[in-house]
């Protein structure tokens, strides 16, 4: 079995591909966050029968307690890390995950009135390089936004910072990180999503191999692994129960609801969220538009104007857009749970924005994955996950690295 330890594990999106793979043994996981965390134990202690005490919810920037053990007022007790280690053999063969990206966002830094210069989030990549230097995994998987090859929020790109430090302690990367940008759609997600995947190998264990087993992995295996058509809306969602809208909105356990639910009881966490009668006439403009074919408003000037004109306010980024049926949808951000305006059901007939089993389903998590957050942190967990289908294959693809075929 490779073992396998996930930090900053969020839900587990990265995780549940290799918790698929027989081969993997998973030791652990590190989420601090409290709600992507009860996600993450919900799930793989009910599909995957893994040990609660596996899941640890910890500030890994405290690496000497998340390795040793700790007693805290917000976290709880725990023996920490190498003892779940010494519990499976002793050995970490494999560590994925990616700090938070929002610091690292190009969106995040537009946002912020100091570019997320003074965002401590910058710089989690040492508590992951300092576990990994730990550790000596044979490998590790480092994943975050494309963003993160041109942040800068020193004088040093993060990205060099990050080669630099890795080189320190044994591992190789590949020369140009660039090439390590991966289009999530070329591999059957529906969801135009580009994301940053790094591989390092243990210098002592691939020795002059390293850099060949990269250029391996990026040129020849992964893409061995890509699909000639790309997965679209209706793929993903099409199939889901439709949720019409009522005559009048409804107060139910204190929350406004403006549709019908659906009686599918196999079918979780797919409730519409409340949309004022403003935003269904919106709706229904956009999404009549585009089944119609005039396409009026699918400029983001004309969508800009729209904005200005239906509330009065003005914006530098168009709020609106409609999901296309036979595309790929556009990014499932974690910004999803402010509003959904920007991911309108393409259904002219049900005006609403999507719902959280399909952002999850455009996410690629399966179905019997169950988000028991409120609905706006849901979004928030999905929109922040790898998409699992990508996991699996980064875990089968791995198998073939670890096994060494060189």
């Amino acid at each position: 079995m490779i073992n396998v330890i996930d930090l900053f594990a969020g839900c587990g999106g990265l995780t549940e591909g290799f918790a698929k793979h027989g081969a993997y043994n998973t030791i652990a996981c590190v989420e601090w966050e409290k709600l992507p965390y009860n996600a993450l134990v919900h799930r793989f202690t009910t599909k995957y029968k893994k040990a609660a005490s596996s899941f640890l919810r910890f500030d890994i920037q405290r690496v000497s307690e998340l390795l040793g053990g700790w007693n805290d007022s917000e976290f709880g007790q725990s023996n920490g890390l190498d003892s779940l280690v010494a519990q499976n053999g002793g050995n970490v063969d494999l560590i994925i995950g990616g700090p938070p990206c929002q610091a690292y966002s190009v969106a995040g830094r537009v946002r912020d009135a100091n570019g997320m210069k003074n965002d401590y989030r910058n710089y989690l990549f040492e508590s992951y390089l300092k576990i990994v230097q730990h550790y000596q995994p044979k490998a590790f998987i480092f994943e975050n936004v494309p963003g993160i090859l041109s942040a800068k929020p020193g004088d040093t790109k993060i990205i060099n910072l990050i080669k630099k430090g890795f080189s320190e302690i044994g591992y190789t990367l590949l020369g140009d990180l660039k090439d390590a940008l991966i289009d999530f759609t070329d591999y059957g997600v529906p969801q135009n999503r580009k994301r940053v995947i790094i591989l390092g190998l243990n210098n002592q264990l691939f020795s002059e191999n390293c850099l060949q087993i990269l250029e391996y992995f990026y040129n020849i295996l992964l893409p061995s692994y890509k699909i000639t058509k790309k997965a679209t809306v209706r793929e993903a969602i099409g199939d889901l129960p439709k949720l019409y809208p009522l005559d009048n909105p409804i107060l139910l356990n204190g929350k406004k609801y403006a549709h019908f639910f659906h009686e599918n009881s196999e079918i979780m966490n797919h409730v519409a969220r409340y949309n004022s009668k403003r935003e269904l006439d919106i709706f229904r403009l956009l999404t009549e538009d585009i089944e119609s074919g005039r396409n009026e408003y699918v400029s983001i000037k004309k969508l800009q104007e729209l904005y200005t004109a239906k509330t009065g306010k003005s914006s530098n980024v168009h709020k609106y857009y409609v999901l296309r049926w036979d595309e790929p949808s556009n990014t499932i951000p974690a910004h999803l749970y402010k509003d959904g305006l920007r991911h309108i059901h393409p259904d002219s007939r049900q005006l609403r924005t999507i719902t959280v089993r399909e952002a999850a389903r455009l996410q690629t998590f399966p179905d019997d994955f169950e988000f028991i957050s409120k609905t706006a942190m849901d979004f928030k967990i999905i929109g922040n996950a790898v998409p699992p289908l990508f996991s699996e294959i980064l875990a089968n693809a791995m198998v073939e690295i670890l096994f060494n075929v060189f």
